[in-house]
Order: C-alpha cells, then sequence, then structure tokens
C-alpha cells in the first residue's frame, strides 16, 4: 500500500529532474556549438558594411555638398561641423550630430585632400579593425577608393 502511494506521488510530481535538466544542457550546449561559429564572421562583415555605407553615404555626401558651396574640399572634417574663416559661402553643419563620427571600431575616420588614391578629391577611410594602414582581408583598409 505505501508503495502504490509512493509510486502515485512520483507521477503526480511536476519539478522536472536532474536528468531532465542534464539532458537540456546538453542540447542546448551542443546546438551552440554548432550555430556560434556561423556568426563570429557577421560582425566584422557587419562592421566592414557600416564603414562603407559611412563612408560613401555620410561623410562622403557631407564633403561633396561642402565642396558645391564652398568651391573646395574641406581641410579637415572639422569643416563639415564648424565654419572656417575661409569659407564664406559655408551652408554647414553638413552633418547632423556635432561631433564627427567615428569608424565601427571606435576610431576617427582618416581624411585626405588631395587624397592619394584620389589626386582631384579626397580619400576618405577607415584604418579597418588593425587600425594601421594597409593590410588585408579583414584588416584592410575601407576607402572611397
Amino acid at each position: 500500500m505505501r508503495k502504490q502511494k509512493f509510486l502515485k506521488f512520483l507521477s503526480n510530481e511536476k519539478g522536472v529532474t536532474l536528468i531532465e535538466l542534464i539532458i537540456v544542457i546538453i542540447i542546448m550546449t551542443t546546438l551552440a556549438l554548432i550555430i556560434m561559429p556561423r556568426f563570429m564572421g557577421r560582425t566584422e562583415e557587419a562592421r566592414r558594411t557600416a564603414a562603407v555605407t559611412d563612408i560613401q553615404t555620410g561623410l562622403g555626401t557631407a564633403i561633396d555638398l561642402y565642396e558645391s558651396d564652398n568651391g573646395r574640399y574641406p581641410v579637415s572634417l572639422e569643416e563639415l561641423v564648424s565654419q572656417p574663416e575661409n569659407a564664406p559661402n559655408w551652408r554647414g553643419p553638413y552633418l547632423k550630430s556635432p561631433k564627427l563620427p567615428k569608424d565601427p571600431w571606435g576610431m576617427p575616420y582618416q581624411y585626405k585632400s588631395p587624397g592619394g588614391h584620389n589626386p582631384h578629391s579626397y580619400d576618405l577611410f577607415s584604418l579597418g579593425r588593425d587600425k594601421k594602414a594597409g593590410g588585408e582581408g579583414y584588416d584592410a583598409d575601407i576607402g572611397n577608393w
């Protein structure tokens, strides 16, 4: 009689056993090990895409508008947010934010006018993941050339 009550008690229990918990942990760990490597490279691709977008549309458009208004490219990116003395036709600020944007790795965008790659205009670029000039693959500079 006691045995039947004990078995009935176990069948009505609504908790999770240790074995069930261990099985769930093993399944979750296996899934994480399979899925995580696929997403690891995506972060770097997303950062590179964000840098290209900033260079081509955000900052690049602002620099082109500055040149259209003033007949020359800015000497530095600071001229996009605060009027220099030698730009009487300045119609800025040319960026929405009063601060210059940083690249996806937290570094300032690099700007040269006239550019080495674009001698008749400007070079606008990010040093990329390694934060050094040059490089290959994911460490390569991202620029408007």
